[in-house]
């Protein structure tokens, strides 16, 4: 997934990075503890990618993602990602995480079964834990069995995924592991 270029904007959780080529959004990028700690990040994923200002189809999407961290119930799983470079498997994942609306999760059991193979969620985990395209490709809205929180791989962990969930308005404190926004 080769991005030709990057850019950093704030957030309500931190300064983030989004990444992008001819195909579509290739890398979004959670905050680190600085903004030039992200910048670095995405350096040095994609070394050839040039810093610069978003094309408007690019811009829309960053608002997108503004909107939603704003606590707004936009989905994003209409923005072209390249994901051309992931693992069948992993695009298969994807594309099931792509189908869950903010303030509403799945768990990894529940990708599994859906992708017809009901033993590999920790496939599923593996997979989410690789995800390029963080936010866009919403692996956070992804729980262990019983509603556990599971891992996080972004900076923050776990209270980086149960901050972005609850700011969609989804609820780890409710029994189950399907959880609705409120």
């Amino acid at each position: 997934m080769a991005a030709q270029a990057f850019a950093l904007f704030d957030t309500p959780i931190g300064t983030c990075g989004i990444a992008w080529n001819a195909k579509g959004i290739a890398g979004f990028h959670l905050p680190l503890a600085t903004a030039d700690a992200t910048r670095s990040r995405l350096r040095q994923r994609w070394s050839g990618a040039i810093e610069s200002t978003p094309p408007a189809g690019v811009q829309r999407v960053i608002d997108r993602v503004l909107a939603l961290l704003d606590g707004e119930a936009i989905d994003l799983s209409d923005i072209p990602v390249d994901l051309a470079d992931a693992p069948e498997f992993h695009r298969r994942v994807y594309e099931v995480a792509r189908t869950i609306p903010p303030g509403r999760t799945m768990t990894y059991g529940e990708i599994a079964r859906r992708l017809g193979a009901p033993h590999e969620s920790r496939e599923v985990g593996q997979a989410l834990g690789r995800n390029p395209i963080a936010i866009i490709v919403p692996c956070h809205r992804v729980l262990g069995a019983d509603g556990k929180m599971g891992g996080f791989s972004a900076s923050g962990g776990v209270a980086t995924k149960r901050r972005i969930l609850e700011i969609e308005g989804a609820s780890a404190l409710s029994a189950g592991p399907l959880f609705e926004r409120r």
